[in-house]
């Protein structure tokens, strides 16, 4: 059985109080022979690149998959962790990318399958869909020394349910903004001092999102992409003293986007 160096050792360590005992032994396995695996990465591979092809108890490495007991809210908590503690100084923000992904899938075994728009498939005109898991996945942007762009490194993905697979499974259904406000959730509460900016595409430009990220003791930032159209107003000003009936939800309107483009005099 190949074995992996000291280094490589020391680094998984960090992430044994995620399993229990005997779990974390059959992962570390099944890591390193994922690693090593040409081709598809399957537990077979695994388990045939770690010498362990005709092994009667092949068994236990399926189970950690699918019923062994670990955490991945702690799982992720570490790796985050560990992220800031590698690449980025005491002082400097959380740069947090959200996005999902289609996982094409299919199989009677897949219980968290559904038809999901297929974003490579599909064009502006033409909307495609394909059978699959669709992932949610929050990275943190980090700056490694080999390239002058931010890399993209995640650590924490869901599995975004569509309603159809939700009421089959009878769970809660839940949209992938309500997972990305459950998300930031656990990041705010495992940062607690840092300051968090979340970047999203048009998918998190939702009302809900950017009031959830304000409501937290230390907010976080929102940046996401607008409709060139989007209708957009100031808070509403305060009541006048004995003025009676329903408090106003919004103030005066502002400059759309289209227009806010088209003035020179807008500060950016």
């Amino acid at each position: 059985m190949p074995t992996p160096s000291a280094q490589i050792i020391q680094v998984l360590a960090v992430f044994a109080t995620a399993f229990t005992a005997p779990t974390f032994t059959n992962a570390l396995v099944l890591l390193y022979g994922t690693i090593l695996a040409p081709g598809r990465r399957t537990v077979a591979a695994a388990l045939r690149m770690m010498g362990l092809g005709p092994s009667k108890h092949f068994s236990n490495y399926h189970r950690v998959l699918n019923r062994a007991r670990w955490s991945p809210w702690v799982l992720s908590q570490l790796l985050l962790a560990l992220l800031i503690r590698l690449f980025l100084p005491a002082d400097a923000p959380l740069l947090l990318v959200v996005d999902e992904t289609l996982e094409r899938r299919r199989g009677p075994q897949i219980k968290y399958k559904g038809w999901f728009r297929d974003p490579i498939r599909s064009t502006l005109t033409d909307v495609s869909k394909s059978l699959g898991i669709r992932w949610i996945c929050l990275a943190l942007l980090v700056p490694v020394p080999w390239s002058q762009r931010l890399w993209a490194l995640r650590f924490m993905t869901i599995a975004a349910l569509g309603p159809q697979t939700s009421a089959k499974l009878r769970k809660r259904h839940r949209t992938i903004v309500e997972w990305a406000m459950i998300m930031v959730d656990k990041v705010r509460v495992w940062q607690p001092e840092r300051e968090i900016v979340l970047v999203g595409d048009g998918s998190y430009a939702a009302v809900a999102l950017g009031h959830h990220c304000r409501r937290h003791n230390r907010p976080v930032q929102l940046i996401s992409r607008l409709r060139l159209e989007a209708r957009l107003y100031d808070f509403p000003a305060p009541r006048p003293k004995g003025k009676r009936g329903p408090q106003p939800k919004k103030g005066a309107r502002q400059p759309n986007p289209a227009q806010r483009l088209a003035d020179p005099a807008t500060g950016w």
